[in-house]
C-alpha cells in the first residue's frame, strides 16, 4: 500500500513549534535529540560514579553510562510521525483530535522496530533504555481516561479522526537521526533489520506491537529496579533543561557543570550554627549529633529542645562537599525553617508548591528575569541548601514531578527528615522504601520513635543505626497540667489573658492561649465568641486561600512574640506549623499524637513551672477523628493526674500497642512493575478536595497555571463535589450557593450547608 505521507514544510522532522523567523536548531528532532544526550552526558560527567554510591547501584559506570545516552537518544523517536508533526505546524487540533498514540508510546514502538541494530549499542542494555525513554513524561502505566494506574504501555485514544498513523521513518527524513547515533552512540554504521520498519501502523498494528513489547518487558526483562528508576530520573532532569536551556544563552554544559558544583563548605555550615547559637554553648546532645559514626542517625529529642540546630552541626560532618535536603512535614514548617535558619546566611531556596508566596514579605520588587522563569524547575540544582516539604524529596519514589526535577541535587545530598512520628502510613512507607535505595547520609527527627519505627528503619537501612536522645534536662521538666472538661471555660481564658508570668531570665510575659479545634467551622465559632468578648484573637486554618494563609501564619507568629495578651484559634495546623511558647492551652480531646503536638506549643519556652492544658471533648465523631481515637486520646490524658513531662507522654506513647501499617508501594523503584512511570500521591488520601471558588473565577480564569495554587482552598470532599464546574485545570469550583469567603475568616459553608 502506498504511503500517504503529508509533505512536510519545513522539509525535516521538527522537535517542537516555532515562530517564523526565530528558528533555532533545537526546533529540529535532531537538534533535539543532540540537546538532550548533551545534557544527560553532562549530568553523567558532573554528577560522576558518586551517583551510583548514592543509589547503590551494582553495575559498572562505562554500562550505566551508556545505557543513559541511549534513553536519552531514543527518547524523542516517536515524534517522527503524521499526528505530531501537523500538531507543532499547526495543522492539527489536538482538542478536535488528538494524537492516536503518545510520542513516548510511539518512540519506544519505533525503537522495537529497530532493536537488531540498537541493541549493538556498546555497554547499553536497550530495554533499560526503552522503559525511561517511554516514561520520560511521566504516563507511561497511566489511564487518563479512568485516572488510575493501567497493565498497559500506553493509550490508544479515541476521537483522533484516524485509525492509523504514518511514520516519517524513510531514509530523506530519518537519516540524520540514525547518522547522529552512529556519531554519537557509536552504533553500527550498516543499518541491518530483518524486517524493513514500517511507514504506517493502524490500530490493530500498535495493538499487537504494544503487547509483544509489554509481555517482554513482564517475562524476559531482568534488571535491577534501582538501574532503570535511576536512569529515568536522568533522562526526565536531561530532557527537562534539554528543552529549557536552548532558548536562553546558557551553554548545557557549562550550565550544568556551573550548578552541580555548587556544594557546602563546613564554613558555611558553622555560620549557620553560629547565627542561631548567638554566643551560647552548644547542648551536649547537639555536639553528640555532630560526632555520630553511623551514615543514617536518629535524632529522639522533644519539642522546642533545639533538634534543628543539632541537625546543622550533624550537616557539618554529612553534608559538606554535598548539597542538603531539610524535609518538613508540611509547608509552614518549612517556610519558618527557611527563615529561622538559613535565609540570607547560606546559599539556600524554599521548595514547595506555594514558596513564592510565602517569600514575598522577604523580597524586593523587581523585573523577573526571562530566563529565571523558565529555569524555574531547576532552581534546586545549584542551591547548597535547600529546605522544603518532605514531598520534594520522598515524591521522587512516586514520579512527582518537582522531585524528579531536582533529581540532580538529589542525587548529590545529605537529607534531615523532621518531625517523622507525624507521618501517615504512606508517607513513613515511602521513607521506609527511601531509605532502602538511598544510601546517603540521613537524619531522622522525632519527639518519639514508637517500638515498631525503629524495627521497620533498622530494617529498611540494613546497616547499625545510632540513636541519640534530647536534652534529657529539658524534656523532664514539669511542664503541664492536664484538665478534663466537658465545656471550655471561657473566664478561666479571660483569667489568663489577664497574668503577668515571671521568666527565668528576669523578663516578664503576658498570658498567651492556644485553642486549637478539630474542625474549622468550630474554630470560626470560636474565633467569632472570642471577638464578641472583646479579646485580641487571631484566627488560623487551613481553609482559606494560600496568600491570605500566610498572613494569619505570620500574624499568629508576631502576636505571640509581642509582649501583649492574645488568644490564638486555630485547627490541627497548629501541631506543626505554628512555633510558639503559650500560657494556656484549651483543646478539644483529639488522637494522642496530636495532643501531644498541641501540647508542644504550651510552655514551650519554659518559664519555670507547670501551665494548664484544658480538654473538652469533641460532639462530632467523624473526619478527622474516628471514636477509636477520640477514646485513646482521652485515656492518655486520664492517665496522668499531677504535672506531666515532655519525657512522661514519649514513654506513654512508646507504650502504646498501636502498630503502624506503612505502604511501601513506590511507582519508581519498583521491583515488581519496573518499566512504568507516572504520578502517584506521597500521602494518604484526605477528606478534602482542592478547590477554586465561584467568585474568584473571573480572576482565575485570566491566569496561568503556576499561579493557580495561590487561590485553591482545601474544603471538604462531599458527594456534592462531584457535581461542581471543573476549571480547565481540572480544580473544582465550589459554587458561592454552597460556600462563602472572607479574608478574616476564611471559607466557610453557607447556613445549612453539611460539613459531613
Amino acid at each position: 500500500m502506498k504511503s500517504k505521507l503529508v509533505a512536510l514544510e519545513p522539509n525535516l522532522l521538527l522537535a517542537k513549534s516555532y515562530s517564523k523567523g526565530s528558528w533555532k536548531g533545537s526546533y529540529s528532532l535532531v537538534g533535539h535529540t543532540s540537546d538532550v544526550v548533551n545534557a544527560v552526558t553532562a549530568l553523567l560527567d558532573n554528577l560522576g560514579q558518586g551517583l551510583m554510591t548514592q543509589f547503590g547501584l551494582t553495575c559498572s559506570w562505562e554500562d550505566f553510562r551508556a545505557t543513559a545516552r541511549l534513553s536519552a537518544y531514543l527518547h524523542d523517536w516517536g515524534k517522527a510521525n503524521d499526528h505530531f508533526q501537523m500538531v507543532v505546524r499547526g495543522k492539527r487540533d489536538i482538542m478536535q483530535n488528538p494524537q492516536l498514540i503518545r510520542h513516548e508510546l510511539a518512540s519506544m514502538l519505533m525503537a522495537w522496530e529497530y532493536r537488531e541494530w540498537l541493541r549493538q549499542c556498546p555497554n547499553a542494555d536497550f530495554m533499560t533504555a526503552l522503559a525511561a525513554a517511554g516514561g520520560h513524561h511521566l504516563k507511561l502505566g497511566w489511564d487518563s481516561r479512568k485516572q488510575s494506574a493501567s497493565d498497559e504501555l500506553g493509550e490508544i485514544r479515541d476521537g483522533s479522526g484516524s485509525d492509523r498513523i504514518y511514520l516519517y521513518t524513510e531514509s530523506q527524513y530519518f537519516r540524520g537521526l540514525l547518522k547522529y547515533g552512529v556519531k554519537e552512540l557509536g552504533l553500527p554504521k550498516q543499518l541491518k533489520l530483518s524486517v524493513k520498519p514500517p511507514t504506517e501502523w493502524t490500530v490493530s498494528d500498535i495493538k499487537t506491537k504494544r503487547r509483544e513489547l509489554l509481555d517482554v518487558f513482564l517475562d524476559d526483562w531482568q534488571v535491577d529496579s534501582n538501574f532503570v528508576s535511576v536512569i529515568k530520573a536522568l533522562i526526565i532532569a536531561g530532557d527537562t533543561v534539554g528543552s529549557a536551556l536552548p532558548n536562553t544563552n546558557f551553554k548545557i554544559n557549562d550550565w550544568i557543570e556551573s550548578q552541580l558544583s555548587s556544594k557546602l563548605t563546613e564554613l558555611e555550615v558553622q555560620q549557620v550554627v553560629n547565627k542561631r547559637l548567638n554566643g551560647q554553648v552548644m547542648r551536649p546532645f547537639q555536639t553528640t549529633l555532630g560526632e555520630s559514626r553511623s551514615r543514617v542517625t536518629l535524632a529522639r529529642a522533644g519539642c522546642g529542645t533545639g533538634k534543628t540546630l543539632g541537625a546543622y552541626n550533624w550537616a557539618k560532618r554529612y553534608a559538606v562537599d554535598r548539597k542538603l535536603f531539610f524535609c518538613y512535614p508540611t509547608t509552614g514548617t518549612s517556610t519558618e525553617g527557611f527563615i529561622d535558619y538559613v535565609h540570607a546566611q547560606v546559599d539556600s531556596i524554599l521548595l514547595h508548591s506555594r514558596s513564592d508566596v510565602d517569600l514575598a514579605h522577604l523580597m524586593s520588587t523587581g523585573d523577573e528575569d526571562d530566563a529565571a522563569i523558565k529555569l524555574e524547575s531547576f532552581k534546586s540544582w545549584g542551591t547548597k541548601v535547600s529546605v522544603c516539604t518532605v514531598d520534594t524529596v520522598l515524591g521522587l519514589l512516586q514520579c512527582n514531578r518537582r522531585p524528579m526535577y531536582c533529581f540532580p541535587a538529589i542525587a548529590q545530598a545529605s537529607f534531615v527528615f523532621d518531625e517523622v512520628h507525624c507521618y501517615d502510613n504512606r508517607l513513613f512507607g515511602g521513607l521506609l522504601r527511601f531509605l532502602e535505595v538511598v544510601k546517603a547520609p540521613v537524619l531522622l527527627m522525632s519527639a518519639s520513635f514508637l517500638p515498631w519505627q525503629l524495627e521497620a528503619i533498622q530494617k529498611a537501612v540494613g546497616e547499625p543505626v545510632e540513636i541519640i536522645e534530647g536534652a534529657k534536662e529539658l524534656e523532664v521538666l514539669p511542664r503541664y497540667c492536664f484538665h478534663l472538661s466537658e465545656t471550655p471555660d471561657w473566664n478561666r481564658v479571660t483569667n489568663e489573658l489577664a497574668k503577668t508570668y515571671a521568666l527565668p531570665n528576669g523578663e516578664n510575659t503576658c498570658g498567651k492561649v492556644l485553642w486549637v479545634c478539630n474542625q474549622v467551622s468550630t474554630a470560626i465559632t470560636v474565633y467569632e465568641e472570642a471577638k464578641l468578648r472583646g479579646l485580641n484573637a487571631v484566627l488560623y486554618h487551613s481553609r482559606y486561600r494560600y496568600q491570605d494563609r500566610v498572613e494569619h501564619h505570620r500574624a499568629v507568629i508576631e502576636s505571640f512574640k509581642e509582649n501583649k495578651p492574645v488568644i490564638a484559634i486555630a485547627t490541627q495546623v497548629a501541631e506543626m506549623s505554628l512555633d510558639l511558647s503559650a500560657t494556656l492551652l484549651v483543646s478539644q480531646i483529639a488522637n494522642p499524637a496530636g495532643l501531644i503536638q498541641r501540647l508542644g506549643r504550651l510552655n514551650r519556652r519554659y518559664i519555670g513551672q507547670s501551665l494548664d492544658a484544658i480538654f473538652y471533648p469533641d460532639p462530632k465523631v467523624r473526619f478527622p477523628y474516628s471514636k477509636e481515637d477520640l477514646d485513646s486520646g482521652r485515656s492518655m490524658l486520664e492517665t496522668f493526674t499531677g504535672e506531666v513531662s515532655q519525657a512522661d507522654l514519649a514513654e506513654w506513647l512508646e507504650r502504646s500497642p498501636h502498630q503502624g501499617k506503612p505502604d511501601k508501594e513506590t511507582v519508581l523503584f519498583n521491583s515488581i512493575k519496573k518499566w512504568q512511570a507516572y504520578p502517584s500521591p506521597c500521602r494518604e488520601a484526605g477528606h478534602t478536595v482542592t478547590a477554586l471558588l465561584e467568585q474568584d473565577k473571573k480572576i482565575v480564569d485570566r491566569l496561568p497555571a503556576k499561579v493557580l495554587p495561590k487561590y485553591t482552598i482545601p474544603l471538604l470532599s462531599t458527594k456534592k463535589v462531584q457535581k461542581w464546574e471543573r476549571h480547565k485545570k481540572g480544580y473544582p469550583i465550589a459554587p458561592s450557593s454552597e460556600w462563602a469567603y472572607s479574608t478574616e475568616l476564611g471559607a466557610y459553608l453557607i447556613k445549612g450547608g453539611d460539613e459531613n
